[in-house]
C-alpha cells in the first residue's frame, strides 16, 4: 500500500498534510477518528478554528454561516459551547453524519489521551482575525492548547493573531501564511519575489513553516525564482497548498512541487496522491 504520510524524491522527503482531517477525498472533514489515525501514522493534519459564542473555539472553517458544514445555522458566534457541541457535521453530500462538531478542547483531549507519532503535528488554522480576539478568548486558547502544544502548530493569514494566541502558550509551533489580503495579486504585478520572502519572514520571525498557495510556488519558478529554496535558506520549511484531488490533471503539478523540494503538500486525498505518485513513471 502507498504511504499516505510522505514520499521521498531524490533524497528529499516531502510530507502529505491531511487537509481538514481527510485521508481520502470521500472522507468527511474534521472527524476525530481521522485526526487520530493520521497523527498516529506520523502525518500532519490540518483543522480550522473559528470563535464560538462562549469565547472559545470550534473546529470549523466557516464562521459567518455554519450551515454548510453543520446541522446548525447562522454565525459561529451565535452558539455557546454546549449548543455547538450538540451539532452534527455534514458529509460531502450535505447530509448529517454521526460525528459532532468538536471544540478546540475536545481535539486537545484526543491528543492528550492518544499521543501522536513524534513527526506528526496538528495544524490549527485560525480563520478569523485579531479584531475578534479578546482576553477571555485568548485565555481559553492558552488553557486548551498548553498541555499538548508540542504536537501543534498554529497558523493564520494574519501574523498578529498568531502572536496574540501564542504569546502565553509555551512549546507551540508557529506557522505563517503570507498569501492572503491581496498579497498574491500584488506579487504577480510587482514580481518582487525576494521582497515577498523578506516580508513574510519579517512579519512572522518565529514561523517554522511557511504556507504558500501552490500556484504562487509554480509562478515564481516560471519567473526563474526558487521561492521554496529561498525560504529554506532562512531555516523555514515550506508547505504548498491545496492539491484537492489525485488525478492525471494534478500529477504534473505535484511532480513539479516535488522537484522544487517542498517540505509538505496539503491535499484532500493524501492516500490517492501517494498511490498516483507511486504509479507514475
Amino acid at each position: 500500500m502507498s504511504d499516505p504520510v510522505s514520499v521521498t524524491r531524490d533524497g528529499h522527503r516531502t510530507f502529505f498534510k491531511w487537509h481538514r482531517g481527510r485521508r481520502r477525498a470521500a472522507d468527511p472533514v474534521f472527524t476525530g477518528r481521522r485526526i487520530l489515525e493520521g497523527m498516529a501514522l506520523g502525518a500532519s493534519v490540518e483543522v480550522d478554528l473559528v470563535i464560538h459564542g462562549g469565547n472559545g473555539f470550534a473546529v470549523l472553517h466557516d464562521h459567518e454561516e455554519i450551515g454548510r458544514e453543520t446541522t446548525g445555522t447562522g454565525p459561529s458566534r451565535a452558539l455557546d459551547a454546549a449548543r455547538m457541541r450538540a451539532l452534527h457535521l455534514r458529509g460531502n453530500d450535505g447530509q448529517p453524519i454521526a460525528d459532532h462538531v468538536m471544540l478546540l478542547e475536545d481535539v486537545c483531549a484526543l491528543l492528550r489521551d492518544t499521543p501522536p507519532a513524534p513527526s506528526a503535528l496538528l495544524q490549527l488554522d485560525f480563520k478569523e482575525n485579531q479584531g475578534q480576539l479578546d482576553a477571555a478568548t485568548i485565555a481559553a486558547f492558552n488553557a486548551a492548547v498548553t498541555p499538548v502544544a508540542a504536537s501543534m502548530i498554529l497558523s493564520s493569514g494574519e501574523a498578529h493573531s498568531v502572536r496574540a494566541l501564542a504569546a502565553n502558550t509555551p512549546g507551540l509551533h508557529i506557522g505563517h501564511d503570507p498569501c492572503h489580503q491581496g498579497a498574491i495579486e500584488r506579487l504577480m504585478q510587482s514580481r518582487d519575489f525576494p521582497g515577498f520572502v523578506a516580508g513574510a519572514v519579517a512579519d512572522a520571525p518565529r514561523a517554522e513553516m511557511i504556507y504558500l498557495a501552490y500556484p504562487l510556488v509554480l509562478a515564481a519558478a516560471d519567473a526563474g525564482f526558487d521561492i521554496v529554496a529561498a525560504f529554506q535558506a532562512g531555516g523555514r520549511r515550506v508547505d504548498a497548498y491545496t492539491v484537492k484531488s489525485a488525478d492525471a490533471g494534478t500529477l504534473p503539478v505535484v511532480q513539479r512541487l516535488l522537484a522544487l523540494r517542498v517540505d509538505q503538500i496539503t491535499t484532500d486525498d493524501p492516500e490517492g496522491l501517494a498511490a498516483l505518485i507511486e504509479a507514475s513513471p
